[in-house]
């Protein structure tokens, strides 16, 4: 049974976005491992506290995260 793990920092995506997400990449899976296997296919879309994430040393916050979406440098 795969279980697919999506962290993503809080307050960034809408509940209608983290079930597409869960739609979406339980399809990309089903492609490679076949329709049979969706019924156990697991996707779980966890939420990380914002600036509890970093990159390269720096945390990372929900209002850096809209910024970088909306095309402005950090």
């Amino acid at each position: 049974m795969p279980l697919i793990n999506v962290k993503v920092i809080e307050n960034v995506f809408t509940a209608d976005q983290k079930q597409d997400i869960i739609r979406a990449l339980t399809d990309a899976m089903v492609t490679i491992e076949g329709e049979n296997m969706r019924p156990v296919t697991w996707c779980v879309v966890e939420e990380v506290r914002s600036g509890d994430w970093g990159i390269a040393g720096n945390p990372l916050t929900t209002n850096d995260v809209k910024s970088l979406a909306a095309g402005v440098a950090v």
